[in-house]
């Protein structure tokens, strides 16, 4: 069942779809089943006893006892299977095995982040090893969204300031589509990630490449690198284009216009300002959106990305 797809679902990528798809299709064929009997006894019943100019009109029957009962005890003996059935998948979706690897999972306008036990922080990413239990620990830091995977069978909406959880197990390697199932806002459509399944040998690879992220590198080229990690090219263009937020361009030392007509120059405190705090000096012309980076970047990253700035001249 794992690696099945069919008109109405996408391949099968983990464990929790041998309890999902069988019971998506039950639901599926048999409302399918009823509609047919509904809408074909009532284009019947119409024709059989429609007005005619004619005398000699036929009588509808008013009561028939095998008829009542059967409509009565088989979608009662449906809806017992069916509770029965979608209780025990629900169970299961929602209780993650103890040896479940955790990670913590936040939403924000529009982008998820990943942190990694050993301190790993991933954006819009989330890599994962093949054939183990995978907890997440959701949560939002502004508006509510919902972390959703179609080829896992998972949807769970992220909170702020609570936590839900969600869990899976992938049966095959590869890259498996995130969505946002909630509408966040004006960048719903483009809160998008990837799951990265790869095997044990290569996530244990990428944990250690992960911890030692940046060593090597200049903090400018350490800084465009994060620049992409953390997706700041979804909302930032660097060759002068307008998006969600002003082009980097050329901005580090030029005069800038904040709403309320205030001129600031852009050097390293503000930049650092405007990750740490995004709302406090919103320039002309934009909306306040930009999440904050606070609990996401350490001060080393901070200064690769103001390093980086910089340099974009």
């Amino acid at each position: 069942m794992d690696s099945t797809s069919s008109l109405w679902l996408p391949p099968a990528g983990s464990t929790l779809a041998g309890e999902i798809d069988p019971l998506f299709h039950f639901i599926l064929y048999a409302c399918t089943v009823f509609f047919a009997i509904v809408v074909g006894g009532i284009i019947y019943f119409g024709w059989r006893y429609r007005r005619r100019r004619k005398a000699g009109l036929v009588d509808a029957p008013t009561h028939n006892t095998t008829l009542e009962l059967v409509w009565t005890i088989l979608p009662t003996v449906l809806l017992a299977i069916l509770f029965v059935w979608g209780t025990k998948s629900f169970i299961r979706m929602h209780v993650a095995p103890k040896d479940a690897l955790e990670i913590k999972a936040t939403g924000q306008k529009w982008f998820w982040s990943f942190d990694y036990p050993n301190g790993a922080t991933t954006v819009n990413e989330l890599v994962v090893p093949l054939s183990k239990p995978v907890k997440l620990l959701l949560s939002s830091k502004d508006v509510i969204h919902s972390f959703y995977v179609p080829s896992f069978r998972i949807k769970m909406d992220a909170l702020p300031n609570r936590y839900t959880i969600a869990w899976f197990q992938a049966t095959r390697t590869g890259n498996y589509q995130i969505f946002c199932a909630e509408f966040c806002g004006k960048g719903h459509s483009e809160m998008l990630g990837t799951v990265k399944v790869v095997g044990d040998l290569q996530y244990a690879r990428w944990l250690d490449s992960s911890a030692s992220m940046g060593e090597g590198l200049t903090p400018e080229e350490y800084g465009k690198q994060l620049f992409k990690a953390k997706a700041c090219y979804t909302c930032h263009s660097i060759d002068g284009s307008k998006l969600v937020g002003p082009s980097l361009l050329g901005k580090f030392g030029a005069n800038e216009t904040l709403k309320g007509g205030e001129q600031i120059v852009i050097d390293e405190n503000y930049i650092r300002e405007s990750l740490l705090n995004p709302k406090a000096k919103v320039v002309n012309g934009f909306d306040p959106v930009m999440p904050t980076y606070q609990t996401i970047l350490k001060d080393k990253q901070i200064d690769a990305l103001i390093a980086y700035i910089k340099s974009l001249k």
